[in-house]
């Protein structure tokens, strides 16, 4: 029997917030174990929690940009489980009053744009970290206790693990675009549960799903559930059934395994949290936190391909992140071709960015220098290779290319009686050459165009050389 999968994707999402969500404790990663707790999110006898309102403007932002409808009236509920790192056995969350529903997240397979529809954002806290010593025993750390989190629960509108890895590159990407987290995963601060079912093709009805929990990276997203779809497969094909329930992915192995049962709603026995208010917005704060929302990837990407005429490859490079995206546009409205801005980009630009491991808004060349760099190329002031030189330089000292070009004497030899000359000393010093050319060898030419460029240091304007050279291997 043939099969389709359906998938459903839980993304943890920590915000960009300097204090808890309902306490004053720090959020900063990398602290010592338990440093940054208080009698709040200890849930310690008598404390009261105070709402991040911070956390509030965050989530209706990613809520407006993502399409959601952003309720006037939200409300938290308690989501009572046990668990070692749940100080108050309870976790403070939303349940039946989120405040975003519905929107959607566009994404691109195969050059195919296609929506994954989204059933909610809503807020809640963060539970703490267990610790596992290499030597036996566990410990807990509660200083990840309290964190501002939006959970992003989608439809099970993907259908195979490449829509869920774009799916996530693309939330990953407007999340960023929005500035509402780092979506650090080294640092927890993007995680993702996966839910999975298969059913025969053509079948409404769903299967039963599975879970995979705590995934902490999108290539492990994409491995369980390929693993998950094909050992759902085959268990249904031996005449078994798929049990709801929970499961872990083991990267070693690169397979999943059984954790515990899935728990329903009910089991959590949700009831509204009663040290909280209800929270009402107008559609005043509606507009204002609108106005902070920037052009998103997917409408960037589609406007860059008009406005620009670069190419879908070009394009989706040029708008993967938003100050790139910013650098490339303000370099291209200084009078250059686009697509040179591109490929500089994509290029040197990016290659240095990546050995020195440097974010784009700390690289030292400021988009109008880039510009003026591809404008002496263009007026054959220095050559495309020369210019290699002059960038990698401009990267390290931050200075501007003409001040480069005149320190390191790089301009470009455009006299046709200087070339003329290194090109009789060139011929004269390799007269095999220059018979290889005369019995028929044309690629010789290509040699000697090479011994010029050397000769000169590079200097040579490139153009130039190869047409003075054939008018003299002509005359030859």
């Amino acid at each position: 029997m043939e099969y389709e999968i359906v998938i459903g994707l839980e993304v943890h999402v920590q915000l960009n917030t300097l204090s808890k969500m309902f306490c004053g404790c720090s959020t900063k990663f990398g602290a010592e174990p338990n440093t940054q707790t208080c009698p709040v999110c200890l849930g310690l006898p008598g404390v009261l929690p105070v709402m991040n309102e911070e956390a509030i403007r965050l989530t209706v932002k990613t809520g407006l940009a993502f399409g959601c409808q952003v309720s006037n009236f939200c409300k938290f509920d308690r989501k009572n489980y046990y668990y070692p790192d749940l100080p108050k056995n309870y976790q403070i969350s939303q349940y039946d009053k989120p405040l975003n529903a519905g929107g959607s997240v566009p994404i691109r397979i195969k050059g195919e744009k296609k929506v994954i529809k989204l059933t909610r954002i809503h807020l809640e806290e963060d539970a703490g970290k267990l610790v596992h010593n290499v030597c036996g025993g566990s410990g807990v750390d509660l200083n990840r206790t309290g964190l501002p989190l939006m959970e992003i629960v989608s439809e099970p509108d993907i259908q195979s693990p490449d829509e869920a890895y774009a799916y996530l590159t693309s939330l990953k990407q407007g999340l960023k675009y929005l500035g509402v987290s780092d979506c650090n995963m080294e640092e927890g601060s993007l995680r993702c549960d996966a839910n999975i079912s298969i059913r025969p093709k053509g079948v409404l009805q769903l299967g039963t799903k599975t879970e995979i929990k705590n995934l902490n990276s999108f290539a492990n997203v994409k491995k369980s559930l390929e693993y998950e779809a094909r050992r759902q497969e085959k268990a249904l094909g031996d005449g078994g059934r798929i049990v709801q329930e929970t499961r872990l992915w083991d990267a070693v192995n690169d397979k999943t395994v059984s954790m515990r049962s899935k728990e329903e709603a009910h089991d959590y026995r949700y009831f509204p949290e009663p040290d909280l208010v209800p929270v009402v917005l107008d559609d005043e704060y509606f507009r204002k936190v609108a106005g902070e929302i920037p052009e998103m990837p997917d409408v960037r990407y589609e406007r860059f391909i008009a406005e620009y005429k670069l190419s879908e490859y070009d394009a989706g490079v040029m708008t993967s992140d938003r100050d790139l995206a910013d650098f490339f546009e303000e370099t291209s409205k200084q009078g250059v071709d686009p697509k040179k801005v591109a490929n500089w980009i994509m290029g040197d630009f990016l290659k240095e960015i990546n050995t020195a491991k440097v974010g784009i808004c700390d690289v030292k060349v400021k988009s109008s220098d880039l510009a003026s760099l591809i404008k002496l190329i263009d007026k054959g002031t220095i050559s495309g290779k020369i210019a290699k030189d002059v960038f990698a330089e401009m990267f390290i000292s931050g200075k501007q290319p003409e001040a480069v070009i005149r320190e390191k004497g790089l301009i470009q030899i455009s006299d046709e009686k200087a070339i003329e000359g290194v090109i009789e000393g060139v011929l004269k010093s390799n007269s095999k050459v220059v018979d290889d050319y005369r019995s028929g060898k044309k690629s010789a030419a290509g040699f000697i165009v090479g011994l010029v460029m050397k000769a000169s240091k590079g200097k040579a304007n490139p153009k130039l050389v190869n047409e003075l050279l054939k008018k003299k291997l002509d005359e030859l």
